[in-house]
């Protein structure tokens, strides 16, 4: 099996580009989604989460008001250097973490010669890139981007570009993901150019993982 993190910064467009490698024959979980999970009543993350940002972050049902406890966590002061976001961080990534592994393992257990994906933003700030065999960044301009949160969010542009440089703010800056990459996927032009681009990898991915699974059954 071949292990492999789709990151990039927000609204670059990586979940436009997991559902392509889907597409193609490809295994895909979304760290948000195993997030937002882990942050239901009940889990030991959720309880974590509350005692540090306190009920003021919860809905009235007691389930987590994500746009409150973002406010929560980034506040006033933008940057990685913002020791709440730091906390929240430390709560969540670990847990995430280990949800991504353990659902890895049991895409490779049903299929060894699969090619499973990771779509995660923090990947290279949560420190979890070795945990991959490839790493993917998808990049866009920065007024793609602004404009792309604020159709997402239902917001006007100007206060989609302040809220996207908030978020950029506390992650690694692109330039440094790039450098990181085995593979870039430029998603600022047509879908047909970030299709062509995600066909382009595909084969390389798969043509790996298909050798990883000969060599595997070779020493058995």
């Amino acid at each position: 099996m071949l292990k492999v993190g789709l990151t990039g910064g927000i609204a670059s467009g990586k979940s436009e580009v997991g559902a392509m490698f889907v597409a193609l024959g490809a295994y895909l979980v979304q760290a948000d989604g195993i997030a937002h999970e882990l942050m239901q009543p009940g889990q030991a993350v959720y309880h974590e989460v509350v005692a540090q940002f306190g009920i003021e972050i919860l809905n009235p049902d007691g389930t987590v008001n994500r746009p409150k406890l973002a406010e929560a966590a980034f506040g006033r002061k933008p940057g990685a250097g913002n020791p709440r976001v730091q906390e929240l961080n430390r709560i969540v990534h670990p847990a995430v973490v280990r949800r991504q592994e353990e659902w890895m393992e049991e895409v490779g257990r049903g299929d060894p010669g699969a090619v499973a994906i990771v779509e995660a933003a923090l990947i290279l700030e949560a420190g979890a890139a070795r945990r991959f065999d490839r790493l993917i960044v998808v990049t866009c301009t920065d007024e793609q981007r602004a404009a792309r949160f604020a159709a997402r969010q239902s917001i006007d542009l100007e206060a989609a570009r302040k809220e996207v440089a908030r978020r950029m703010a506390v992650q690694i800056p692109e330039a440094e993901k790039i450098k990181a990459a085995d593979f870039v996927i430029d998603n600022s032009g047509s879908l047909e150019r970030t299709r062509e681009q995600v066909q382009q990898i595909w084969e390389k991915l798969h043509a790996r993982g298909g050798a990883a699974l000969q060599r595997r059954v070779k020493h058995l």
